[in-house]
């Protein structure tokens, strides 16, 4: 059995002053302190007695989400730029209104990017899928990972078998600080326990 939870960080500065998140490296809030202390409260509540490793995304909001949740399981997070978020291009740094007011392209198929610069939906999969792959076939079975709104919206795609090209009748997002319990059974079954809970967070 192998039991995937996924966190998407917790309130980051960007949440709160109009930025656009992508690249650009925002902090968590104090809120978003909180709330990440929070999550890895409960989760340890959940695992207690459990070995894990723990992935994140390099970016500081993830870095700083996962930090606060390893501390209750005495871990370091494993750092990796493939879980970073989708790469927008020339719009990280600038404001939301302003990304709105100069984008290139709109986003109608998963090839399509804002920016000649920014990544596509099927360049953040490509980006994702080694290291999904990797997780699939290795032998841990308690695995936390800390990521953006956008890659697990990828990762959930990917856990639940749909091609890349689904993205173009269907999306599972969740909010800042979302926990998803996923599990692979010893027959090969992928199961959806819990999508973006909330309730960790409370």
């Amino acid at each position: 059995m192998k039991h995937i939870i996924t966190v998407q960080h917790t309130q980051s500065v960007h949440h709160t002053n109009g930025m656009v998140g992508s690249w650009t490296d925002w902090d968590l809030t104090e809120t978003g302190k909180k709330q990440a202390d929070r999550i890895g409260k409960k989760l340890k509540e959940e695992l207690t007695d459990k070995d894990v490793i723990l992935y994140s995304s390099d970016l500081k909001r993830a870095k700083q989400t996962a930090e606060a949740i390893a501390k209750y399981f005495d871990i370091e997070p494993v750092l990796r730029q493939e879980l970073r978020e989708r790469n927008l291009g020339k719009c990280c740094g600038k404001s939301i209104q302003w990304l709105r007011e100069n984008m290139e392209h709109s986003e109608n198929t998963v090839d399509d990017r804002l920016f000649s610069d920014a990544e596509s939906r099927r360049n953040a999969w490509n980006r994702l899928l080694p290291f999904y792959e990797e997780v699939m076939e290795n032998d841990e079975e308690n695995i936390i990972i800390v990521s953006h709104g956008d890659l697990l919206s990828i990762w959930n795609a990917m856990f639940l078998g749909l091609p890349v090209e689904s993205f173009h009748e269907t999306e599972i997002h969740g909010p800042a600080g979302g926990v998803s319990h996923m599990s692979v059974g010893d027959d090969g079954k992928h199961r959806v326990r819990h999508i973006n809970d909330m309730s960790y967070i409370l």
